[in-house]
């Protein structure tokens, strides 16, 4: 290659967004980032939206950035973001509002109400997706009639900014396929579910595959910006599937564990993998890049650490993540355990609190100190990663020895080796932006600089460093298991 290439990832987390130019020379891949900005959600008189305008001018101001910086080397850009949550557009392509937040309480009771229309089980066989409070599926049915009934086209978070940046509306499978309205064995909208929940089919437009060309920026957003000719491309939109796209792993149907906000943790696959046991455990059949399929499952993960120290800067008492970290190492460990996954969890106004709540009443008592509860997050994580890698390894009938840990949670050493102790596996962290990365490998890809999924992974061993942890203490671990055991069933 005679000169260097310029890709952007616009990677979009539930907590904080970051613009990253990838910078290829034929050889590896580095990153240089551009960009980083909170994303918050903000409350309106029908409840939680995402403040779209806000991040859409983050966007713009990222990829002008790296415009000023490298001219005109920088050739393409792609957007991926978190699942489930959409806009909606009218017939002249405005939107009907500011996309909702999937933790806005307007989905309570929309499970029960979508089971009367169609058995639980069914709706698992067509989308082989987990049933989790706010999935797409749920959010429809919460959804204003009025506003189904004015909506012309549904677009989830990533192809709704790549609709803004080109004009072009187009839905990326693997974000399609979070949404429980698609078959992961066709790749197709799953019409009997969207019939009988009642969902207007029309809304739901064409699939993209992760790695297509878009299209370039609209001229007005192209002047604002100053970039000439830049393609937009959609890599996998979904954050989890670019990670996992940016896991460096050489053996094929890698394990792996996205650790950010949510831990993600799952097995890449060939085909689905739909059965009565995974139908139990509550897994998932997502769409991945290059024909894939993610079988996995969504764990709290690092929200619950995020809430508590929420909590605690709210109170006057602000502590760094690094020194929380400090802190639980030196506690004494398995003082008490939680379900991360609990409902106790999933929107409290207090996190400190409802971890002390869950522990009184499971017969715990719960450290009052930073690092103490600190600790408790870690360990209870670690032990249902563990929870979820039987279920996983019977599930699939294949043994697990090796996990990849990507994404900002892979920076945790301690919650690396407590993971690597609780699974009894070898722990491989980082690298940490894997989302960017997989999201820069498939605009590679759509550009004709790789020609495949390995070779992208190859690409990625060669540019970047990993962490390697193996177990130890593997019998303390063993026992607090069988205790954490105990804690699910009750």
């Amino acid at each position: 290659m005679n000169r260097k290439k310029i890709c952007l990832a616009v990677d979009l987390g539930a907590s904080g967004g970051r613009v990253v130019a990838g910078v290829y020379d034929g050889t590896r891949l580095n990153l240089s980032e551009l960009g980083r900005f909170p994303n918050l959600p903000v409350r309106e008189s029908d409840g939680w939206h995402w403040n779209l305008d806000e991040l859409f001018a983050q966007v713009k101001q990222g990829i002008a950035s790296s415009v000023q910086t490298y001219g005109e080397a920088v050739v393409s850009a792609g957007v991926d973001t978190w699942g489930v949550d959409y806009g909606l557009l009218d017939a002249d392509g405005k939107l009907l509002c500011a996309p909702f937040q999937y933790r806005d309480g307007r989905t309570q009771g929309m499970q029960a109400a979508a089971f009367q229309r169609m058995p639980r089980e069914t709706i698992y066989q067509r989308t082989g997706i987990q049933f989790m409070f706010f999935n797409t599926l749920f959010q429809l049915l919460a959804e204003s009639p009025a506003r189904l009934k004015k909506a012309r086209r549904l677009l989830f978070m990533p192809d709704l900014i790549h609709y803004l940046l080109t004009g072009v509306c187009a839905t990326e499978k693997s974000i399609a396929s979070t949404s429980q309205l698609l078959n992961p064995h066709t790749q197709t909208w799953e019409q009997e579910v969207i019939k009988a929940m009642g969902f207007p089919m029309g809304i739901l437009g064409g699939l993209v595959d992760a790695g297509s060309v878009l299209g370039e920026l609209q001229p007005d957003v192209a002047a604002e910006i100053g970039a000439k000719h830049l393609r937009v491309i959609a890599p996998a939109g979904h954050d989890t599937a670019s990670a996992v796209v940016g896991v460096p792993a050489e053996e094929p149907e890698p394990v792996f564990l996205s650790s950010g906000t949510w831990s993600c943790m799952g097995r890449e696959l060939k085909r689905p993998a739909i059965s009565e046991a995974s139908f139990r455990a509550n897994f998932s059949n997502e769409g991945g890049a290059f024909g894939t399929t993610r079988l996995l499952k969504n764990i709290a993960g690092m929200w619950l650490l995020q809430e508590s120290k929420r909590a605690w800067d709210a109170a006057g008492k602000p502590v760094a993540y690094d020194d929380l970290t400090r802190q639980a190492e030196g506690v004494a460990p398995f003082a008490a355990l939680i379900d991360p996954d609990a409902a106790d969890f999933q929107a409290p106004a207090d996190m400190p609190a409802a971890m002390a709540a869950f522990c009184c009443r499971t017969g715990q008592t719960a450290p009052a100190d930073f690092g103490g509860l600190t600790r408790v997050i870690f360990e209870s994580l670690a032990l249902k990663y563990r929870y979820v890698k039987e279920s996983l390894a019977q599930i699939t009938g294949k043994p697990i020895e090796r996990i990849y840990i990507v994404g900002g949670g892979s920076q945790n050493h301690l919650l690396n080796q407590f993971t690597a102790d609780a699974l009894n596996c070898t722990v491989v962290a980082g690298p940490v932006e894997a989302a960017s990365i997989g999201n820069l490998i498939l605009q590679l890809y759509a550009l004709g600089e790789i020609r495949s999924l390995a070779e992208g992974r190859s690409l990625i061993r060669r540019s970047f460093e990993t962490n390697v942890f193996e177990p130890r203490n593997t019998g303390a671990w063993n026992d607090a298991y069988a205790r954490f055991q105990t804690i699910l069933s009750a």
